[in-house]
């Protein structure tokens, strides 16, 4: 199966090496047109970043247990409106039949929205831990709060599952620094939407924590790691069976984990364009050279979290020609997100991110801006792989 896989991949990239550029960039007209950008201030203070398209097209942000609402692609935001009054953890859209579900790994339970978020209902769900008895609420608890909201599988023999990036964090999910060289990312699974769970294979990097997915059209998924034990770039890694095992785990050539200096990492986003044709990924962190070590070896330090900036690959994640720098004031953990075809939002990108122009937890903001402005007067063309 691996290598049937690995064998698909390298004949969609010498396919798209060889691809006609004007059918792809037809596929990308609604992401290019007039360079746009606008950034909103949505909540106060430090939380949840959450950020998914219904599939109305409205735009859902969330943090912690309320959520902002947009009906013409971010331009204009609803007020807070509150969800549940324990809900939280991580979002994932269920392309299948459109429920999308708010996910609370650790305490076993869910908040569901049938309606495109107008109108949630709290139900109880399964959680089964991996081999090693860990991610179950009744055995070593997981973390899903500060991860990249989770995706719908669309391509290859589990199309249709629900996949969520998480992470081990010891016996009672404590982030205490003498736990922190034991946890682990890890993703859970569902194949019956949302019902029940099953918690994969470790992503094999110890250290690590807070994450994001991306699945590529070939049905490889992409794994981006933030790690808290050692100084270096974003670590990486993929699935070639739907997200149950994780493997050749990697550092990024290219990629930050946070500002660069310091050991203690930050959490980014990961997001594949709908764009057919070819696998156009998009990443947020922070591009600065202003990191700190932190006064113990896993110890955590804010200083320096600035610039928040969003890198492209058109290649699949080989290479990141692209970059531009979103916000150049203090900023923090970052979600994507992406608008949907035939609504207001279609061609939109959104950024929702920690920051403000004093402190990186002074709010939680979003950018939205398109592809046109991220390429900075390039031509989609010019970057596409040869």
């Amino acid at each position: 199966m691996h290598l049937r896989l690995a064998s698909l991949a390298l004949l969609a990239t010498a396919t798209l090496a060889a691809a006609d550029r004007a059918a792809i960039a037809a596929n990308a007209r609604a992401f290019l047109g007039a360079p746009s950008l606008q950034v909103h201030t949505l909540f106060d203070g430090r939380g949840g970043r959450d950020i998914v398209t219904a599939r109305n097209g409205h735009v859902l942000a969330f943090h912690d247990k309320v959520l902002r609402e947009s009906a013409d692609g971010g331009a204009t935001w609803s007020p807070p409106r509150e969800i549940g009054r324990d809900a939280g953890g991580k979002v994932v859209v269920n392309e299948t039949n459109g429920d999308i579900l708010y996910v609370r790994a650790d305490r076993g339970y869910l908040w569901k929205s049938r309606d495109d978020g107008r109108i949630w209902s709290r139900a109880a769900i399964t959680v089964r831990p991996n081999k090693f008895g860990h991610g179950s609420p009744d055995t070593v608890r997981q973390s899903v709060g500060a991860f990249q909201p989770g995706v719908t599988l669309q391509f290859g023999p589990k199309k249709g599952r629900l996949l969520l990036a998480t992470r081990i964090m010891g016996p009672t999910a404590s982030n205490d620094v003498e736990w922190r060289p034991y946890h682990y990312n890890t993703s859970m699974f569902s194949d019956d939407g949302g019902a029940t769970w099953q918690v994969s294979a470790p992503f094999p990097v110890l250290g690590s924590g807070e994450a994001a997915l991306a699945e590529l059209s070939d049905g490889r998924i992409l794994y981006s790691s933030r790690e808290h034990m050692s100084v270096g770039n974003r670590f990486f890694g993929w699935s070639h069976d739907g997200g149950e095992l994780w493997i050749s785990p990697w550092r990024s050539d290219t990629l930050p984990d946070g500002s660069r200096g310091t050991s203690y990492g930050c959490m980014g986003g990961l997001i594949r364009l709908p764009i057919s044709g070819a696998d156009i990924l998009l990443y947020s962190n922070l591009d600065t050279d202003a990191g700190v070590m932190p006064k113990k070896v896993g110890g955590s330090t804010s200083n320096g979290r600035e610039q928040i900036t969003v890198w492209a690959s058109f290649d699949g994640g080989k290479t990141w020609p692209v970059k531009r720098l979103v916000y150049a004031g203090p900023s923090a953990y970052s979600n994507l997100g992406v608008g949907r075809a035939g609504t207001p939002s279609e061609g939109k990108i959104f950024l929702h991110f920690e920051g403000g122009p004093k402190t990186c937890y002074e709010g939680v903001m979003v950018a939205v801006f398109n592809l046109a402005w991220l390429l900075d007067g390039r031509e989609l063309s010019s970057v596409l792989p040869r």
